[in-house]
């Protein structure tokens, strides 16, 4: 079983519903300790006792201040046999955005970014069709799939006018809510990502200065514009994901281009990177690069990378990692 929505039952729910009869006795295998509080559900813990579950073997203990250690206890206190933290590092890397989330009250921001071999998001005409093969960008129709919201510039609604769906292989693939960044609220009133044959929602993240019938008419075409304080004339960022974490969006996928990708990186909001590296070379000094802005002026003021993975798809290298913010 798994837990398939905010305010749903939770996966221990659904194991023991297929279980059935089948759990008496049984051990119940969990990635997570399960809850013991009244929540939009009710505890996972007494469902368990309840069932005749023997023993329960999870992988880690809940960050959850209202959980944390409390629903061991309880399955305890029933004389289930407990063991905790069982590939915990492997739980820990699953629950990140949970984690984040539950702990910070902020969503889990993950950047994605396709590059060429000489760090090129597109040619110096903003041509960026295609730098990464088709199985590369599967693969991040599969991350849209797992997000809850993806967030863009402006400058890219402009330039490549995407939709932002999740066009996952074999049909099936979840529509993520829509955020633009946009402050002037400069989104043409035409644009995809306002389609409406999806059923996926449009935000436009503006600030106070943003022409007033202008938004008007985007909230005419079903566009959500939502007002935020501003930073240095800008869309004050953390502001924007206060806001999506308040809607209950864990987690956050970017596909912006430099400057909103180093803005993020600048206020402390990236979590973790996904580049994308093609073998090709576009060269250029006014070809984009995936991180703008005034950028730093020593080596030590460096953004460290850690926990490297890599993964090749075709020709296409894919560099997973999460970038230190506190340096």
């Amino acid at each position: 079983g798994y837990h398939q929505a905010a305010g749903g039952p939770h996966a221990e729910i659904i194991a023991l519903k297929k279980a059935e009869k089948k759990a008496e006795g049984a051990t119940l295998y969990v990635n997570l300790e399960p809850c013991s509080h009244h929540g939009r559900t009710g505890p996972c813990t007494e469902a368990i006792i309840r069932a005749g579950i023997s023993r329960v073997v999870a992988a880690m203990q809940d960050p959850n201040p209202l959980v944390s250690g409390r629903g061991f206890a309880r399955l305890a206190e029933a004389g289930i046999k407990v063991k905790e933290g069982v590939l915990e590092d492997k739980a820990r890397q699953l629950n990140e955005a949970f984690i984040k989330y539950i702990t910070t009250g902020l969503p889990f921001v993950s950047v994605k970014v396709a590059m060429s071999l000489d760090g090129k998001i597109a040619t110096a005409a903003g041509n960026s069709y295609w730098i990464t093969g088709d199985k590369a960008r599967q693969f991040v129709h599969r991350l849209r799939d797992h997000s809850d919201a993806i967030v863009v510039g402006i400058d890219t609604v402009l330039k490549d006018d995407p939709r932002l769906t999740a066009r996952v292989e074999g049909g099936g693939g979840k529509d993520p809510l829509r955020v633009v960044v946009d402050s002037s609220a400069r989104l043409p009133l035409d644009a995809k990502v306002i389609d409406s044959s999806t059923a996926a929602h449009t935000v436009l993240a503006v600030t106070g200065q943003a022409p007033r019938e202008k938004c008007s008419a985007l909230e005419e075409r079903g566009v959500e514009v939502l007002t935020l304080p501003d930073k240095d004339g800008r869309v004050d960022l953390a502001a924007l994901m206060k806001n999506l974490a308040g809607r209950e969006l864990v987690n956050i996928l970017v596909e912006g281009g430099g400057t909103l990708n180093y803005s993020l990186l600048e206020a402390s909001l990236v979590d973790k990177l996904y580049i994308f590296i093609a073998p090709l070379l576009i060269g250029g000094r006014a070809s984009p690069t995936p991180f703008a802005g005034a950028g730093i002026k020593s080596l030590e003021q460096a953004w460290p990378v850690r926990d490297i993975e890599l993964k090749q798809f075709d020709r296409d290298l894919l560099i997973i990692g999460y970038p230190v913010m506190e340096r």
